[in-house]
């Protein structure tokens, strides 16, 4: 029995002037709607590591009513990785076309696990 459905998104070198709370946030309430979840409560979108600017940047976690999507973002390298898991399916390719709209990366590794 197939429990959830995970898909990690790396993305690399992303315009790092897309790596801003707002359009993090705006990117948050997208692909929630676009992909069919229903959000739990307001996202937590915090930046981390400014004392370490290899790591430094923004992360969020949103709590769906079927698990989370979650992500971080590489003020340095422009790179962020983004997971979505969810024990209701979602059109990984819309994820991945929202991800583009928003952050531009020039590269995205995709990895899909049906966890269970």
């Amino acid at each position: 029995m197939t429990w959830g459905y995970h898909t990690l998104f790396d993305c690399e070198e992303c315009p790092v002037e897309k790596f801003t709370e707002k359009n993090i946030r705006s990117f948050i309430l997208n692909i929630v709607k676009d992909i069919g979840m229903k959000s739990y409560g307001d996202p937590m979108i915090a930046h981390f590591a400014s004392h370490n600017p290899d790591v430094a940047g923004f992360s969020f976690c949103q709590m769906i009513e079927t698990s989370n999507i979650t992500g971080h973002f590489v003020d340095k390298t422009g790179d962020c990785y983004i997971d979505i898991f969810s024990c209701k399916d979602y059109d990984k390719g819309l994820a991945t076309g929202i991800i583009v709209d928003f952050f531009n990366p020039k590269e995205i590794k995709m990895k899909y696990i049906e966890r269970g």
